[in-house]
């Protein structure tokens, strides 16, 4: 179908008492903030930013090596940036799915998604052994079609992905709507092992707690201004103070890099996302969902939704905007134009919920980069490493990429690091204004192909042939 982007007067009741704030964060449990960073610290270790992939770096080397001194720093609080933001989705792939995977590095994918189930069976192994209480469910995950030509493409990646051993399945209409009863469904692709779900601020929090247990020394609310070089160490200044360390590793996601050469290959992108109040046991018997499954539909501008551990449905995606010049910080975390077009597509999806309520309303930026996965590096002489562009999907594959960029700065030579993905870079964006044209151009032209049957136009498949892809 194609979805009606005015907000009705019934999207635009739905919206009337939203509180513009991120649910996962907006409660009382929530953790004190750790000292900020004054005067001169040492460290053997110092790794910036406490959103997943810095919290998985700390933890992880501080498991490895007990007597290594491992110092994390945030510019905020764990979790406030994409950590904290997203819709809970822990996926097994590390390609931004087995598609994309296929197309850039088809000679590794059986590596790729082996070390992908190994890297979330990794995350629920931790949950459990640390008992953090953060609603981990191995629910699966629905890919619907919701327009006729979305059936094909999903039929392919059911027979490619079962043909490289994965379990996937081809539902139709009525099956799919057996598990989740909306009229636009038209068939649906099942994964029943590649997704869990989790409520991610408190698996943030959790993963906090094993740092500082494990004796991480850990620094809120002081951004980290500048990094240099200095007589064999690197030095990272706050605005109060320094870390002289050995050895740095950077976990700053979409925030203004430190590295210079990183905004070349990330984007900002801003995505919105609702949640709606609990639902009455009317309410979920008019849809069902009983299994819990995460699910997102097949168009290139998508929705991306959920159940939460309290009966809300989270309903996140669709835009995805970038502002000139790479445009970040907390003017752009919101948007009423996204909410209301947002909440009409929610009732458009289930017309059987007219009359329910968003209770939250909240939007965060994405560290969106041309090939849309994760890519690696190292700067200051092999002592300061990098993860970054995960694009959206960075849950599940924060741990894996936080384990490599560690392998990266010891020096180790793994499995994970001769992997092409790990070893290569995305294509760099254009600079500015020639950024902002080609990426508004390139979002018309997804809009376009959504409303004409899926049909890629020119400029569209000519970014598609030089590799430089940008969708929502």
């Amino acid at each position: 179908m194609q979805f009606r982007n005015t907000a009705g007067t019934d999207a635009l009741a739905a919206l009337a008492d939203t509180r513009q704030s991120v649910f996962w964060l907006d409660r009382p449990e929530r953790p004190a903030a750790a000292p900020e960073l004054v005067g001169a610290e040492r460290a053997d270790l110092l790794v910036v930013g406490a959103g997943f992939t810095g919290l998985w770096a700390a933890l992880l080397a501080k498991r490895a090596d007990p007597a290594r001194d491992v110092v994390l720093v945030e510019g905020a609080r764990a979790a406030d940036g994409a950590t904290g933001r997203n819709g809970g989705f822990v996926s097994s792939s590390l390609t931004h799915g087995f598609a994309n995977g296929m197309e850039r590095w088809p000679n590794d994918m059986p590596a790729l998604l082996r070390l992908g189930r190994e890297n979330l069976d990794a995350i629920e192994r931790t949950v459990s052994d640390l008992g953090i209480e953060c609603d981990f469910v191995r629910s699966g995950e629905l890919d619907v079609a919701v327009e006729p030509h979305h059936l094909a493409g999903l039929a392919e990646h059911a027979k490619s992905a079962t043909a490289m051993g994965e379990e996937v399945s081809l539902l139709t209409a009525e099956q799919a709507r057996a598990r989740v009863d909306s009229p636009t469904y038209l068939g649906a692709t099942y994964d029943p092992a590649g997704t869990a779900l989790v409520d991610p601020a408190r698996l943030a929090w959790g993963l906090r707690k094993a740092c500082l247990d494990a004796g991480v020394r850990l620094f809120e609310r002081s951004p980290i201004l500048d990094l240099a070089s200095s007589a064999g160490h690197v030095v990272a200044t706050s605005r109060s103070g320094l870390v002289r360390a050995d050895r740095v590793a950077l976990a700053t996601n979409a925030y203004p890099p430190l590295l210079r050469r990183l905004s070349h290959y990330i984007v900002p992108v801003y995505d919105y996302v609702l949640m709606t109040e609990p639902l009455t046991d009317a309410q979920h018997s008019a849809i069902g969902w009983s299994g819990r499954e995460g699910i997102s539909d097949a168009g290139n501008q998508f929705h991306y939704y959920r159940t939460t551990q309290d009966g809300r449905i989270l309903w996140g995606g669709y835009d995805a905007i970038y502002h000139a010049g790479n445009g970040f910080g907390p003017q752009y975390d919101h948007n009423r134009e996204s909410y209301e077009r947002l909440a009409e597509h929610f009732l458009q999806t289930f017309p059987q919920l007219r009359g329910i309520r968003f209770s939250h309303s909240w939007g965060g930026a994405i560290d969106t980069c041309s090939r849309f996965s994760a890519f690696w590096g190292t700067a200051h002489d092999g002592k300061v490493g990098y993860v970054a562009g995960y694009t959206g999907l960075g849950v599940g594959a924060s741990r894996f990429g936080a384990a490599t960029m560690l392998d990266l700065i010891d020096g180790r030579s793994t499995e994970a690091t001769e992997l092409e993905m790990v070893r290569t870079k995305p294509m760099p964006f254009p600079p500015e204004p020639i950024r902002s044209w080609g990426i508004s151009l390139t979002t018309t032209a997804l809009q376009k192909a959504d409303n004409d049957g899926g049909r890629r136009g020119l400029w569209l498949r000519a970014l598609d042939k030089v590799g430089l892809g940008f969708d929502s």
